[in-house]
């Protein structure tokens, strides 16, 4: 998959593709189906996906709470296994965004990226206060000589699909329904970081990693399945790991912290994506640091138990 990042310099290689349009936060059931119509759209065109980096809410809202459900490096990747060959990973910036309906369509659709067929979402809405929808799309598309289709919204269980309701059952503590919705589990990746060691000195040894600019699940012990994604280590482990703030060391910027099972190695610089499975409980402070250990034995004993039944 090839990644442009700037509409005005786009290689003649790059131009005459079909290509869904969003944010693609997660890459959910929806994103998916919105995926499969645009391949089906053309499917002699290079099959593209223009999105945008950062987040335009991040840009308008930088200081908010962070609201990602992954970054846009585990999003490259998963774009990139389901078949899509461009990513216009557009720099959304001022000028990005005071572009208006017709100006973005004009200069970074047809002029920009020389798209042939385009696919949006029934509620997409573009340009300069969200101000053009799919309508006035598709009348810029009649105009300007490229392809407009709708993909209707898609309900899972009677549950609309959507980041939103991922983020929320993610929140609750519900990784199962997050999966649903998904079509694969909610994975946190990322590069291994030096920790305070802690967790070696229970004889729990864990692989650190920052949750920084993600949307935090509920805080607590998870069953995970861990891929190991490079290095002499590289393979798919079952696991526990503790996501939030470590009440029982002092005060400490939120992070995950991952026991892979019957492992042993040094995991330090790789990358590991950590699939959240099962909630098993809260963050708690002990007593003593035999009785955190005697529940950490119990957290692992039941990860064991639930990821052996899958």
């Amino acid at each position: 998959m090839r990644i442009i990042r700037d509409h005005q310099f786009v290689a003649d290689a790059d131009r005459g593709a079909t290509a869904a349009i969003g944010n693609f936060d997660g890459v959910h059931l929806g994103h998916r189906s919105v995926i499969e119509q645009t391949r089906a759209a053309a499917p002699d065109a290079p099959l593209g996906v223009v999105t945008f980096e950062p987040h335009p809410r991040e840009f308008f809202a930088p200081d908010a709470e962070p609201f990602r459900l992954m970054g846009p490096a585990a999003r490259a990747s998963r774009l990139a296994k389901l078949g899509v060959e461009r990513l216009y990973q557009l720099n959304f910036n001022h000028a990005m965004a005071s572009l208006t309906p017709e100006e973005f369509a004009r200069r970074v659709l047809c002029d920009g990226l020389g798209l042939r067929h385009v696919v949006v979402g029934a509620d997409f809405c573009f340009g300069k206060g969200r101000a053009g929808d799919v309508t006035d799309l598709q009348r810029f598309g009649a105009e300007m000589g490229f392809g407009v289709a709708v993909a209707e919204l898609m309900a899972q269980d009677g549950v609309q699909v959507s980041s939103t309701a991922i983020r929320q059952a993610l929140s609750d503590g519900r990784p199962r329904d997050a999966a649903a919705l998904l079509g694969h589990w909610h994975r946190i990746e990322g590069d291994v970081i030096g920790g305070e060691q802690r967790g070696r000195e229970l004889g729990y040894p864990t692989a650190n990693m920052s949750i920084d600019g993600l949307h935090p699940p509920r805080f607590g012990v998870y069953a995970v399945i861990v891929d190991i994604e490079d290095g002499p280590h590289r393979g798919s482990y079952h696991g526990a790991a503790s996501v939030g703030t470590r009440p029982m060391f002092g005060e400490n910027l939120p992070n995950i912290e991952t026991f892979l099972f019957d492992f042993s190695g040094d995991l330090y610089g790789t990358t590991l994506s950590v699939a959240l499975v099962d909630y098993l409980r809260g963050e708690e402070t002990f007593d003593s640091l035999e009785a955190l250990i005697t529940q950490m034995d119990a957290d692992c004993a039941r990860a064991r138990q639930l990821l052996g039944a899958l």
